[in-house]
Parts: structure tokens; sequence; C-alpha cells
């Protein structure tokens, strides 16, 4: 499996980044470098816990965006992301309407949906959407309008007097009568004419430059993101035809809040409140007290599992580690619970005690791991999780990985 997955991460990286970075120098000429803070998975897959942390460092992002799980190998485990708000009302070369717009618009601006997909090791395929929508920012790159003015001032003069050189030249070239002069006008139009077709890329490099300082001066910056979604899980074969629909903590409702705070410039500190609604199975045994004849049964109880973690990483905008401690808990604490609850015990037939059995919740994870932004559009995101129980008695290690690219 590790050979497998160096080398989807290599072909992945090899096959990508050359793209992403011919992109990132060739940006329409009116839009400002870079639109967001961080990048960070999409929601769905954080309610899925499909990604490296389950208390997630929330960005907001303005670029459709794809992510690969490879929680469960190197299956097609994928998540698009987009901004709907913002791509039909603000996402313009001129920045200016974003940046008058009132703090309400900018918010619903920030409205992000997310729709995702994974299948596990047992072939139990998990589909669902997310909506995220950003509540504070202490910083937006988007209106540091000072930091880029004065180089579009300097590059629209110095396309003005490109472009009048050129009608210049060209003029002459079109009146001069010695023939002897005629190659050295043709050069110097060609030279013209290449420097403004590289006032972009030049224009770009300088833009991207000052975003690096911002970036790494605000890598860290504060905020609070809420966040709403759903999913299913249905059993599913090699040709992704749908079975059964599963019940328990793997199809439900979720609703979290997720909060940034920078300490100093190298640490940040997150958390998690997390309520997921879902439908909990319990399967039990019932005893004929008058035959002594066994029947297996089961009801459908709703429940609520409460999350809350803390995550705090070290580094800067290129790369980070973290150290996570995530704690869950049900609202109905034991399977007897969720059977009184829904399910009414026939008259001379009991419930053998033993035979209740539902999915246990380990209330303990404790994950060490990082992130690397190769690039301005691509994130490689890792992490070795470890679940203890109540008694913090070791059960599993899964490693986790995802990567993450806007599609610009």
């Amino acid at each position: 499996m590790k050979p497998v997955f160096i080398s989807a991460v290599w072909l992945f990286i090899s096959t990508n980044l050359p793209q992403v970075m011919f992109a990132q120098t060739e940006q329409p000429a009116g839009r400002v470098s870079p639109k967001e803070l961080a990048i960070s998975p999409s929601p769905i897959f954080d309610l899925m816990a499909a990604t490296p942390t389950q208390v997630t460092r929330m960005a907001d992002i303005k670029d459709f965006k794809v992510d690969w799980s490879l929680k469960y190998g190197v299956n097609p485990n994928l998540a698009i992301q987009s901004q709907p708000f913002w791509e039909f009302f603000y996402n313009r070369k001129d920045l200016s309407k974003y940046q008058k717009a009132s703090g309400f618009m900018r918010k619903l601006a920030s409205i992000d949906v997310s729709l995702g997909s994974i299948q596990d090791d047992d072939n139990y395929r998990r589909i669902g959407g997310a909506v995220k929508l950003n509540l504070y920012r202490q910083k937006d790159p988007l209106l540091e309008k000072g930091m880029y003015e004065d180089i579009g001032a300097k590059y629209k003069q110095e396309k003005e007097e490109l472009l009048l050189q050129l009608k210049e030249a060209k003029q002459k070239l079109d009146t001069i009568t010695n023939i002897l002069e005629k190659p050295a006008l043709r050069t110097q139009i060609r030279s013209l004419e290449d420097q403004l077709n590289s006032q972009n890329s030049k224009r770009m490099g300088e833009i991207n430059e000052r975003a690096k300082i911002f970036v790494n001066e605000y890598w860290n910056a504060s905020s609070l993101d809420v966040a709403f979604g759903r999913m299913h899980t249905f059993k599913s074969d090699s040709s992704g035809t749908f079975g059964m629909k599963r019940s328990n903590r793997s199809s439900g409702w979720g609703a979290w809040l997720n909060g940034n705070v920078g300490i100093g410039k190298q640490f940040l500190l997150t958390g998690l409140l997390r309520s997921f609604w879902y439908n909990e199975q319990v399967d039990f045994i019932i005893k004929d007290n008058t035959t002594g004849d066994e029947t297996a049964d089961k009801t459908i109880a709703r429940n609520n599992l409460y999350s809350m973690g803390l995550n705090l990483r070290y580094g800067g905008a290129i790369y980070t580690f973290f150290v996570e401690l995530l704690y869950e808990y049900k609202k109905l604490n034991t399977p007897i619970e969720a059977v009184n609850q829904n399910y009414k015990v026939p008259g001379n037939v009991q419930i053998v005690g033993s035979s209740l059995k539902w999915d246990e919740v380990n209330p303990n994870t404790l994950t060490f791991g990082g992130d690397w932004r190769i690039s301005q559009s691509v994130i490689i995101n890792y992490g070795m999780r470890c679940v203890f129980d109540s008694k913090w008695k070791f059960k599993t290690f899964t490693p986790v990985a995802t990567i993450s690219c806007m599609m610009r």
C-alpha cells in the first residue's frame, strides 16, 4: 500500500504542478492574488472525517477546488467546492464592487458549497454535501487595496507609453522612403510588441511577490466559521450500484463551528464544536419466557453525537505541523437507553441484555500531522490518527492524507 500511495502522490504532483505554476503566471490582468490565506479541506470531507485533521483550519477561498482523500487508499474519493454567491456577483476583474459591499454582503460572498463521496474498505459509499459561512475574518486579502494600487498605476503608465511608441514606429515604417532604415524599425516594433505582451506576467510577478509577504505575515489570522452538512451511506458493489442504506453515525445531519486564533507569528490554535443527528440502530435478541424461544430483533432510535476538539499548529504559510485532540460522546450513552426510547417490549417477552449491540464510539482521538503548500494552488495534508477508548486504551491507528487543488 505504501509504494502505491507514494507513487500516486508523486504522479499527481509531477503532472499537475507544472500546469499550476504556469497558470499562476498567466492570470488575467485585473485579478488580485492571493484570494485566500490558506487552502482548507472541503467541509463535506470534514463532516465525513476523511481529512487528516478533524479540527479543521477553515479558510475563505474564492475559486473552485477539488479534494482527493487517500484515507481508504487511492480510490477516487473526491470532493468539489465552490462559492456560488461570489461567482455570480463579485468574481470580476475589477474588485471595487466587492470592496465597496457591506459586511453582510461580503459574508454572503463567503458562502461555500461542497459535494463529496468516499468509499471505505467495507464497500460502503458515503455521499453528502455541506454549506459553510464565514462569520468573522481578521484579514481579508481582497480588501487590501493599498498593496497593489501602485503596481497597477505603474504598468498602466508604462503601457500607454509603449502603445504611443509603437504607434509612432508603425507610422514611420509606413511613410519612410529609405528602405535601409526599415529593418531597424521592424526590429523596434517587434521589441515594443514583446514588451507589451510580457506586461501581464511581469505585473503578476510583482503582485505575487507582495502576496507572499502578505500571506507569510497573516497566515494564522483569526477567523470563525459555521457549517451545516448531510451525508448518506449505502452498500456499494464494484460497479458502483447502490444497495441497502446504512443507519448509525455514517448517515445524518451535522452542524459545527470552527474558530482559529493566531498566537504570535508561528502558532495557530483551532477549536471545534459539532453536533451530529442520526438514527442509531440497535440489534438484540428477545426471549419468550413461556417457550424459551429466542428471536433476533432491532430498533432505530434518534441519537446525537457531540464532538469537541483543539488543534495546535506550528509553522508558517508554506508548511505547518500540528497536534490535535478530539473528544466525542453520544447523547444516548448505552444501547439499552436507545431501546427504551423507541421499543416496546411485548408481554411475556424479555430482551436478552447480553445480546444488545450497536456501533461503539471511542471518545478520544489524538492526531499528529501537518500540511505542505507546494504552490499557490496545491496543498498536501497528512496525519496519523490514534483512537483510544474512555480509559485511554489504544484501539486503532489510521494514516490519512488529502490533496487539495484550486482550479485556477
